[in-house]
């Protein structure tokens, strides 16, 4: 039975689509939080490269999971929605709405349905398989996951190396494809195995999407690129670099640059390699969000459809 008193409202859409600022207006708007779904502003050693919110955004209203871990150990999708799902029960105690803002769909998903019951695989192998990608790149990791998980290899994001060495751990350490557990029941969340609070849950949810024309949101990819080179984001990435062999930095903005300071590609050249891969990370967004029919899809301009649908 769902609390109608107490909605969730979901900002989603690709990478540099403003996303950030309308979560925050429609958290001013309703006295509320946001929790952030994007997968990359968890790291507090991360602040360029993942365009964390401004400080001016954050001092408006207050955000939960930014800048809140450490890229030492990385925050997987069934552990962001167990830690979400906990302090969703807390925020719906003091607030009727609660706002979340991502880009990160994967995680977006664990947390609004639950998460796959997938073993903890232990950190040995996990860093050994984080290594072997290091040295010897992504064609091997395609490779071995074709190789060896065949099933896995069909349904994957072949570009995405977090991904892919996901699949190739659970491969690994449990000799079956990460489909199988895919596939399988959903680890039950919080709030359907023991709720502490007098609190009818689950929520309602509304999601809604930013909707740019397709040669326009290329365009704000190009210039926010262009935007953090400005702010510093080689001098950012160089001081990461000692760490790039961590998940977190495996990532578009990142690698590109890691790879000029190995002398294999000019400065320009990974300027324009992080403009393309941000591009296509937005296509898959895109993608990936298409399929949700519960999405209201509205274009950025139109701040009072935005409150509608969120029941201002």
């Amino acid at each position: 039975m769902k609390d109608n008193s107490r909605q969730l409202i979901v900002v989603l859409g690709p990478t540099a689509s403003g996303k950030t600022q309308v979560a925050a207006n429609l958290a001013t708007r309703f006295g509320t939080e946001v929790i952030s779904a994007d997968s990359r502003q968890f790291y507090r050693e991360l602040n360029i490269g993942v365009a964390r919110p401004p400080a001016s955004v954050l001092q408006q209203v207050t955000h939960h999971f930014i800048a809140s871990h450490t890229i030492h150990k990385p925050l997987n999708a069934a552990q962001y929605a167990e830690e979400a799902h906990a302090l969703l029960i807390t925020l719906f105690t003091r607030h009727h709405k609660v706002v979340v803002c991502g880009g990160s769909g994967l995680y977006i998903k664990a947390l609004l349905e639950g998460f796959d019951d997938i073993p903890e695989i232990p950190h040995h192998i996990r860093k050994e398989i984080q290594e072997e990608y290091h040295n010897k790149g992504l064609t091997w990791l395609q490779q071995e996951l074709a190789v060896h998980d065949a099933e896995a290899w069909l349904h994957i994001d072949r570009n995405n190396p977090r991904r892919l060495m996901r699949a190739l751990e659970v491969k690994r350490y449990t000799g079956k494809s990460i489909r199988h557990f895919q596939q399988g029941k959903k680890k039950n969340l919080p709030w359907q195995v023991n709720l502490p609070l007098q609190v009818n849950l689950p929520w309602q949810v509304k999601k809604i999407a930013l909707d740019w024309p397709r040669d326009v949101l290329y365009h704000r990819i190009n210039q926010r690129v262009l935007d953090m080179v400005n702010n510093g984001l080689f001098g950012e990435a160089e001081r990461l670099y000692p760490h790039r062999h961590l998940s977190p930095l495996q990532t578009v903005g990142y690698e590109e640059i890691f790879a000029f300071m190995d002398g294999l590609i000019s400065r320009e050249r990974a300027i324009e390699l992080i403009q393309r891969n941000t591009r296509r990370y937005a296509k898959r967004q895109l993608t990936w969000f298409r399929k949700d029919a519960e999405i209201h899809w509205v274009h950025p301009d139109s701040p009072e459809r935005i409150f509608e649908i969120a029941g201002a």
